[in-house]
């Protein structure tokens, strides 16, 4: 069943091939009929690789599978497929990725610990494998250097629109790409999301240093964005750097040298986890809560994100209620360190309660008007310390049941 496009969905932007990257796309219909459901991409030999995953206590066989494999350091190859988690699958779950794994690896000519598996959908049911496998050599015998575009809407479940993003950066004198691409849209809270994105650049950068970088990145976009609380099985992020590019050597720590390549892969990451957001199920408005005055950052982002997956403040904004008693009530419940006092609340710009009261002489009607816009802006400041935060969520909407309710069916 195909949903109506978010009104916050943002335009695929223009996706140049990253040199060294060869993408495909097919059909293998897993659990889509007549529409392309597998990714693949082919790397060069010597392109390193890093991984975020999820933090899900119960997380899919290809999670661990490619937890396991980023050890090495090194990926030749990538297949993606959607329709199915292959999730709560049990020694079938392991045994699909396995035989996946061997058929892409003879395929590239490489070692199975050199492929990467990600999979999102259906939890519990088993991915067909034989289907799976036997599309594998038609898919990548399709594999050219070419855009993301395709790539981002093959990977597709429940979301409305493809999301990618790109940027350059500089290493030494020399000019560097970075694209990515994600899918996502329920079952959004870190660590990350029932999310996959995959990133790639032509730069050639140490694994340990590729990693330091992703996690921070994930750290400061994917981590701060929810819909719902639910953490996926299946949340992958992965990044490979194919060294096409002719650059200054990177030393095993990175450092300064990678100074504009953080700028730009951490723009990267946070186009995505926004567009995820956009993306949320049943989304009418994207929401920014910005924590100050906490004791310390992490616990502002706790207070943040304990404001972003209070279903009662999320359904007021669907509503448009300027009701800020919520917003006190999710700062309380946070668990952390908060004085009623000192609080103080706003609403797209406007002060509605400060030191533990309402304003004097307070005026809703600004507020409101701010609440029918797509974008709403939550301030809030504890008033015990330097913490701060920023977080990202959207409203709670009757399509959110209306897509969760019927996802099977």
């Amino acid at each position: 069943m195909a949903h109506p496009v978010s009104p916050l969905a943002l335009p695929l932007p223009e996706m140049p091939p990253v040199p060294g990257v060869q993408v495909a796309t097919g059909m293998a219909e897993i659990r889509y009929r007549a529409r392309e459901d597998v990714m693949v991409m082919a790397f060069p030999a010597g392109t390193t690789v890093a991984g975020v995953f999820t933090k899900n206590r119960c997380p899919g066989a290809p999670v661990e599978w490619s937890r396991a494999a980023l050890k090495g350091g090194k990926a030749r190859g990538l297949v993606v497929t959607s329709g199915n988690s292959n999730v709560f699958t049990g020694k079938a779950g392991r045994e699909t990725c396995e035989k996946t794994a061997a058929a892409a690896a003879g395929l590239l000519g490489c070692k199975p610990r050199e492929v990467f598996l990600a999979s999102t959908g259906v939890i519990g049911e088993r991915l067909p494998t034989e289907k799976l496998v036997g599309a594998l050599p038609g898919v990548f015998g399709a594999v050219e250097e070419a855009g993301f575009g395709p790539a981002a809407r093959a990977i597709m479940t429940t979301d409305t629109f493809p999301k990618g993003a790109v940027r350059t950066a500089t290493i030494g004198e020399t000019t560097v790409t970075i694209a990515g691409i994600a899918k996502g849209s329920g079952m959004i809270a870190p660590d990350m999301a029932t999310m996959l994105s995959f990133l790639a650049t032509d730069a050639k950068i140490p694994a340990a240093a590729l990693q330091a970088l992703l996690k921070k990145g994930c750290d400061r976009s994917f981590n701060c964005v929810t819909v719902d609380s639910d953490t996926s099985t299946s949340d992958t992020v992965l990044l490979f750097a194919t060294g096409a590019a002719k650059h200054p050597r990177v030393p095993a720590e990175g450092g300064a040298i990678l100074k504009d390549f953080a700028r730009a892969l951490n723009e990267v990451l946070m186009d995505l986890a926004l567009m995820v957001a956009r993306d949320g199920e049943g989304a009418q408005k994207l929401i920014r809560i910005d924590v100050t005055g906490a004791t310390t950052a992490r616990s502002a982002h706790r207070i943040g994100m304990s404001i972003a997956n209070s279903p009662l403040v999320k359904t007021a904004i669907a509503g448009e209620d300027a009701n800020w008693g919520r917003i006190v009530m999710a700062v309380g419940k946070s668990g952390e360190p908060a004085d009623r006092d000192l609080l103080s609340i706003a609403v797209g710009g406007v002060w509605m309660a400060k030191d533990g009261g309402v304003v004097d002489g307070y005026d809703e009607t600004p507020v409101v008007a701010h609440m029918k816009g797509r974008e709403v802006e939550i301030t809030v400041d504890i008033g015990l310390g330097k913490g701060k935060a920023t977080v990202w969520t959207c409203d709670l909407t009757h399509g959110y049941i209306d897509i969760n309710g019927s996802y099977r069916s």
